[in-house]
């Protein structure tokens, strides 16, 4: 386990504000699809009150929240959270927010803070483990431009990345080494142009309390990268991610350069994936690790294992809950689609790291997952599933070791399932299969209602109700 500071009290967050004389208060929530929002008071409106009685906002402003009659909502910081921001000009100390009803201070159901809170209790009342530890691995893309925009009469988007494959003929002021298409995986400079970028990523994550641990030019030529980040408790890495991709946006854009966790932002390139590496614990014991089985894991971890493949389907909605998701995730390509486990193989939906040996590091891989997705369900919902998995002992199908993407009609025979191919199945998957998300009132109804709702009104009928740019290409001249 990574090494972690005390978390601060309300007592040492009042000595950071006088020892640093800061100079505000910013109080951080993320709406229901995981998209950051702030609040900034000045120190001299702020009083350790704050953490009890918390800030009012309105609630109808915020995607996926209330209704303009019922807008009236309270955040509330979490001491516990508490970090410097760096991309302030004044001294700024920052917090997450739960978000609560007034009056009877009810937590709000579509908190998703708070459903990864849930989550974690659950566990824990379940008898089966104390802790689950989670090890998020988000990728993204930097680029130095980005044009789009959609309307009545045109529709485009346009990406340059001086640093791509595509520049290559450049006629500008051109000094080549630039990686290949999908070649650019563990270059090193002066093929990889991003590494001094990287190492201050990963110097201002360490600031905000996130252990930024390597980092590593990707596959994608067009400028893609990752950061591996230190592995924690369920809620707290949630946080982590949300402070990752803060901090990855914001260094790139004082840096001159915008950076981006879109999934699929290339045409034949490497799509960007979020791996979600996951294991359960009970009195500081690895409950996946059992030497001399299947790639050293337990019973437990098989179950867990069961349970993941099991909901895929329905997970997708909350782990890949976007239609540009399934533009990474389609047959033929290296994209972890099958319904499978393996050891090792990484063309496996589910995945167990053999370089992981040891009994502390033992771990299953879940790679469907991408970062577009508002980590606190997604994680959660991970936990469900692989509880479900255990609590009606789902054993999973036998693993593959081959490379799935050369098997073709062996696995129909195998009836091997796949994930959904948009975001459409997936949410019809949710509708059908979700009654392990309801089990300890972790997600509720009303959540899986409105998640549901809002991706079919405000996201597929965007994109199936608009001409796509491909269409020209195909059909103008028809």
């Amino acid at each position: 386990m990574s090494k972690r500071s005390k978390k601060p009290s309300v007592r040492e967050v009042l000595r950071t504000i006088k020892e640093q004389n800061i100079e505000f208060v910013d109080l951080k929530f993320v709406d229901l699809f995981g998209h950051l929002h702030h609040f900034t008071l000045a120190i001299e409106s702020f009083d350790e009150d704050l953490f009890i009685k918390g800030m009012g906002f309105d609630g109808s402003s915020v995607r996926g929240f209330q209704a303009i009659h019922e807008s009236d909502m309270v955040m509330k910081p979490d001491p516990s959270s508490m970090f410097i921001d760096p991309f302030m000009d004044d001294p700024t100390v920052s917090f997450f927010c739960n978000i609560l009803f007034p009056g009877k201070r009810e937590v709000y159901s579509r908190d998703t803070r708070a459903v990864a809170q849930r989550a974690e209790r659950f566990l824990k009342t379940s008898g089966i483990a104390d802790k689950a530890y989670y090890g998020p691995e988000l990728e993204f893309y930097l680029f130095d431009s980005v044009r789009f925009d959609q309307n009545t009469h045109e529709g485009y988007y346009h990406l340059d990345n001086s640093a791509s494959f595509w520049q290559s003929g450049s006629t500008e002021k051109n000094l080549g080494y630039k990686p290949g298409r999908k070649r650019a995986y563990f270059t090193s400079p002066p093929n990889d142009r991003y590494h001094n970028v990287r190492s201050t990523m990963v110097k201002v994550l360490r600031q905000v309390g996130v252990d930024g641990e390597l980092h590593h030019a990707e596959v994608g030529s067009g400028g893609q990268n990752e950061i591996g980040i230190g592995f924690g408790t369920l809620t707290d890495m949630a946080d982590n991610a949300i402070k990752y991709k803060y901090v990855i946006k914001n260094v790139a854009r004082r840096l001159g350069i915008t950076a981006t966790f879109m999934p699929k932002p290339l045409f034949e390139e490497a799509g960007t994936g979020m791996h979600v590496n996951m294991s359960l614990w009970k009195d500081n014991s690895n409950l996946f690790y059992e030497a001399g089985e299947y790639g050293d894991l337990s019973q437990i971890g098989r179950y867990y294992i069961g349970g993941l493949l099991h909901h895929a389907r329905s997970l997708c909605a909350f782990c890949n809950c976007t239609t540009n998701s399934y533009r990474r995730l389609v047959p033929g390509y290296e994209a972890p689609i099958n319904l499978v486990y393996s050891a090792s193989n990484r063309s496996a939906c589910v995945r167990i790291p053999m370089t992981a040996q040891s009994a502390k590091a033992k771990r299953v891989e879940y790679r469907p997952p991408d970062p577009a997705a508002n980590p606190n369900l997604a994680y959660s919902a991970l936990l469900m599933a692989g509880l479900d998995g255990i609590i009606n002992k789902i054993e999973p199908p036998a693993p593959i070791d081959a490379d799935i993407y050369e098997m073709g009609a062996i696995l129909e025979e195998l009836k091997i399932g796949s994930i959904p191919g948009s975001l459409n199945e997936a949410l019809d998957e949710l509708k059908q299969d979700h009654e392990y998300l309801l089990r300890g009132g972790v997600f509720t109804p009303d959540l899986i209602e409105e998640w549901i709702q809002y991706k079919e009104k405000k996201e597929i009928n965007n994109i199936r109700l608009r001409p796509h740019p491909g269409e020209f290409a195909l059909y103008f001249d028809t």
